[in-house]
């Protein structure tokens, strides 16, 4: 990075960005103290306060909340339920900003390189924003643009995190959360690199390439930078809209995206670990579902083959009833000391996860359970038994997988699709083999200039 780079990670940047974090926060705990005094509080307003200043603030203090929102029982329910709105809701910029910002990417004569540019953007979320243009071949694209001063900013709202994982572990010592910090850290700095998440969307398009239920944008690298990211715009209505339509096509979208999740992971060690509602859109033919568009590519986690050996070992274990597998299993994803006690009080939680996949029927997602209360009984359940014989350490690359299959399960719940879940997770990890997966990881890899997890 250059000296006069107007992105550099500033001292100056910092400190205003501690400014301005420290004010949002401070006005809205000044709200809610308020609000106490008179007898007019309570847990669903504070959180509300709390969203609002926080979505005004822009950048990686909203994703680190986002993060934090989608760990079982770290928050309140009705602060979980605020903060899962930030991304949805994040304010725009406006046209001014966008022509100084799209100048420092591509120069003085940005505007020339496009037949069309429109001055509102289409979306806008904690680290920049969507706008849609036409190439002068008349592809319609999607130009997605960073928000200025984001790497200062990372550098300022971590040490937020900081605050709030220590202020964590002095009140709560069921989870031990000193990996989850370098492993948020970690993924959160990934998303500032654009030129990183234009990798990441050409290793998705050659890896969901023959899955005709899935599409992936493709990428315009001529109008491409570190912090903007041009890629061919793909129409969808969104996946909500779906709620109320034939089981037929809430089946269909399901198994699109059970295969959009879960095929990269068993064959490539690959997930895509931000499933929310927001980036998925739904190809239709005349009202009929025929697939979906796979969007945003920050948040990919790569992992080491044996990590996906460690979650089908875990499977067949409790599929088949075999202990020793299981704690393999967890030994394999980096578990350490746990006691058989410790065992049992994971798989309550392993039994939620697994559970659609583990019997041969077709059922929805929840099974009975009502929405609102799915995980919730096992995430009590879990909480409460680690307050007793814990705490565990989880480890780093748990988080995401966590994150991300309770991120999917949600899209299903959503969906109420009927799926016989086991058959499509059996066909997904047929004929396993950890050399094999490694083999095609990479050179798939390779192909985009990313580099392997570390073994």
């Amino acid at each position: 990075m250059s000296a006069d780079d107007p992105e550099k990670n500033r001292m100056s940047e910092r400190a205003r960005r501690y400014a301005r974090v420290g004010a949002g926060v401070g006005q809205a705990t000044a709200r809610i103290a308020g609000a106490r005094l008179i007898g007019q509080s309570s847990r669903g307003s504070e959180a509300a306060l709390l969203r609002a200043a926080l979505g005004n603030l822009r950048g990686p203090i909203v994703k680190v909340a986002q993060l934090l929102a989608t760990i079982p029982d770290l928050l309140p329910p009705e602060y979980t339920a605020e903060l899962q709105k930030l991304q949805a809701h994040a304010p725009a910029m406006g046209w001014a900003f966008v022509k100084r910002r799209m100048q420092a990417e591509l120069g003085p004569d940005w505007r020339t390189k496009f037949a069309d540019f429109t001055h509102e953007p289409s979306a806008a979320a904690s680290l920049g924003q969507v706008h849609r243009a036409t190439a002068h071949d008349g592809t319609a694209l999607a130009v997605k643009l960073q928000y200025p001063d984001m790497q200062s900013a990372v550098e300022a709202d971590l040490k937020q995190l900081d605050f709030v994982f220590s202020l964590h572990a002095r009140f709560d010592r069921a989870i031990d959360t000193s990996q989850m910090r370098g492993e948020i850290a970690a993924r959160i700095r990934e998303e500032l690199d654009y030129r990183r998440e234009a990798r990441h969307l050409l290793l998705y398009r050659h890896i969901l390439s023959r899955e005709s239920l899935v599409r992936v944008p493709d990428l315009r690298p001529e109008l491409s930078t570190g912090r903007l990211l041009s890629m061919t715009w793909v129409d969808g209505d969104p996946l909500l809209d779906y709620r109320e339509a034939s089981q037929q096509d809430r089946n269909l979208l399901a198994t699109a995206l059970f295969r959009a999740w879960w095929h990269p992971f068993s064959q490539f060690a690959v997930i895509h670990g931000d499933p929310h509602l927001g980036n998925y859109t739904v190809r239709s033919d005349q009202g009929e579902a025929q697939g979906i568009n796979l969007l945003d590519f920050g948040c990919v986690r790569i992992f080491p083959p044996r990590f996906v050996s460690g979650v089908i070992d875990l499977y067949e274990g409790l599929r088949d009833s075999r202990p020793d597998q299981v704690v393999h299993a967890y030994d394999i994803w980096g578990f350490k000391n746990l006691s058989k006690e410790l065992i049992d009080t994971l798989n309550i939680w392993a039994r939620f996860i697994y559970g659609p996949m583990l019997e041969d029927r077709v059922r929805t997602i929840a099974d009975g359970v009502a929405p609102s209360e799915y995980g919730r009984r096992q995430a009590f359940q879990v909480h409460k038994a680690l307050k007793e014989r814990g705490p565990v350490t989880v480890p780093r690359e748990f988080v995401f997988m966590d994150r991300a299959a309770i991120g999917l399960g949600s899209v299903f719940l959503h969906l109420r699709a009927e799926l016989n879940f086991y058959r499509l997770f059996n066909d997904t990890i047929a004929n396993h083999v950890e050399d094999d997966l490694a083999a095609r990881q990479s050179q798939a890899l390779t192909a985009v200039g990313l580099e392997p997890a570390p073994a």
